[in-house]
């Protein structure tokens, strides 16, 4: 899924994977252009970090979500974690051996994306307000 999620984040977000750690080269980060924040962080670790049985790799993307109180929701389905390795209450980990179906993890990253945006990419992000109309007065 790895790959899967690299091309969708390079085609929707032109964003490419950033290798930061020569430690951890496995390791990548996709950042905003503007204001370099990071929405994404894929990761390789063992399952035991994630308090599961074995000690298989397994890949994860940590995103941050706009509100703690979803990510404390979203931790109690399968295949979430508290974000590994990210301290903040906002940060989930999401497993990608196909345990969250792909639909589910594109949504969080989008969530991820919005969370971090600059604020003028947030006004371009916000749909357009549509005002109702006034109701016209019979005469």
């Amino acid at each position: 899924m790895r790959k899967q999620l690299f091309a969708y984040v390079k085609k929707k977000y032109h964003a490419e994977p950033e290798h930061l750690w020569s430690r951890y080269p496995d390791y990548a980060i996709f950042r905003h252009a503007d204001n370099k924040k990071w929405f994404g962080l894929v990761m390789d670790i063992p399952r035991s970090k994630l308090g599961l049985d074995g000690e298989d790799v397994v890949d994860i993307l940590n995103v941050k979500l706009p509100d703690p109180r979803l990510a404390d929701l979203l931790v109690q389905e399968p295949g979430y974690f508290r974000g590994y390795h990210i301290s903040r209450g906002n940060w989930v980990s999401i497993l990608l051996d196909g345990s969250v179906p792909f639909e589910d993890v594109r949504r969080w990253l989008a969530e991820s994306f919005a969370a971090t945006a600059s604020k003028e990419t947030k006004q371009k992000l916000r749909p357009p307000k549509e005002w109702p109309k006034a109701k016209e007065t019979a005469e």
